[in-house]
């Protein structure tokens, strides 16, 4: 198999702007847009704290059980944060940059907001690992194994997806002439397919990259369908209003179809990884695209919990880097243990834990020099 569609590994393994992993919301007079933005990210980093703990717990539960099957459903459908916060990062990206695009600016703010926490961050999780045990001191002075923890982003599981936000910045402004053409957001749909199928077979039978879903290749479609809803950013919530019950029902449909290859691949037992990529492209990125459009029409239905995912999206970068050391360290000092009940409770203490110490840490941090140093922003 040449790699997942969202690029997550399963997440059974030992434990693994100020806003989301990437991009920068553009300022809106229309009131609650940024915001929507922010429920997004806050949304999605739950989701990637919660793919995380799951598979935590999995190690802990036996397979056959309902404890298991539960567990391997809840990781694998929470299996959609690398391709949403691409998407939402390519649409509000493109969105600024039709305003007024400074080359300069923009690459300056990308290896300042990208680059500098991607390095910083890849060193601190090898000095981690070393520290606690999961790599030999060796790989300190090793060029080779630093060679290929930064160029594939295996300095921890990770932080991949900070990778792939920096070729994605490198994509964007090539993008530009597309974006100014404004394309339907389901014509960008069917243009990423195209293209997410085409990189696909390019890879298949002419590239064979040795970890595909670690490069920007492997999520065109939300690139592509980012730039069409960036484009067209002041249209989407109407756009999402008018046509949510074909979308929901195609997002279900495509869930539907995907679970039981996620469920093979998380086994062991995928039969086809066409299949398996073009079923998790299709939900993931239809899930992305659902969940932007909750995110603007949430207001009326839940203002509380609305305001604490949008708390937790201005600091879903934060969350994103801290979560893994945290659960490590929580799983070190004691496992999930006893009946099946009570690890699940322990597992969604330390998951909760993993969410908002890293949250409450980069609140305090914030408007500090600490924070630029270590966060970027």
């Amino acid at each position: 198999m040449t790699g997942a569609a969202s690029g997550h590994p399963p997440q059974v393994q030992p434990a693994g702007a100020a806003h989301a992993p990437a991009g920068e919301a553009p300022p809106s007079p229309a009131g609650g847009r940024l915001s929507a933005v922010d429920v997004f990210r806050g949304l999605t980093i739950t989701e990637v704290v919660g793919h995380h703990t799951s598979g935590m717990a999995l190690r802990y539960a036996a397979p056959g059980t309902p404890e298991y099957e539960a567990l391997s459903i809840l990781n694998r459908s929470l299996h959609f944060a690398v391709p949403a916060f691409v998407f939402l990062s390519v649409a509000i990206l493109t969105n600024s940059l039709l305003k007024r695009f400074d080359a300069r600016r923009y690459f300056w703010r990308r290896l300042t907001r990208g680059a500098w926490p991607y390095l910083l961050w890849s060193a601190l999780y090898v000095l981690w690992s070393v520290w606690t045990g999961q790599r030999p001191p060796e790989a300190l002075t090793d060029p080779d194994k630093w060679s290929f923890y930064l160029l594939y982003g295996k300095a921890s599981y990770h932080l991949y997806f900070l990778l792939v936000a920096l070729e994605v910045y490198l994509l964007l402004p090539l993008l530009l002439p597309l974006a100014r053409k404004k394309p339907y957001i389901t014509a960008a749909l069917g243009l990423g397919l195209l293209a997410q199928w085409g990189a696909y077979e390019l890879n298949r039978g002419v590239w064979r990259l040795q970890f595909p879903a670690s490069t920007v290749l492997w999520y065109l479609l939300p690139v592509l369908l980012g730039v069409g809803v960036g484009a067209r950013f002041a249209e989407f919530p109407g756009w999402w209003r008018r046509r949510w019950p074909v979308l929901l029902l195609c997002t279900a449909l495509a869930y539907a179809v995907y679970l039981p290859t996620a469920l093979d691949y998380l086994s062991g037992d995928l039969t086809s990884s066409t299949g398996y990529n073009v079923r998790s492209w299709l939900y993931t990125s239809l899930t992305a695209l659902t969940l932007l459009g909750a995110a603007f029409h949430w207001r009326e239905l839940a203002p509380r919990l609305r305001g604490a995912f949008g708390w937790l999206g201005t600091v879903s970068l934060q969350i994103y880097l801290l979560h893994p050391a945290v659960l490590q360290l929580l799983e070190r000092w004691q496992p999930p243990a006893g009946s099946g009940a009570q690890r699940l409770w322990v597992s969604a203490g330390y998951g909760l834990l993993a969410l908002l110490l890293p949250a409450l840490l980069a609140r305090g941090l914030r408007r500090t020099p600490l924070s630029p140093l270590l966060f970027g922003r």
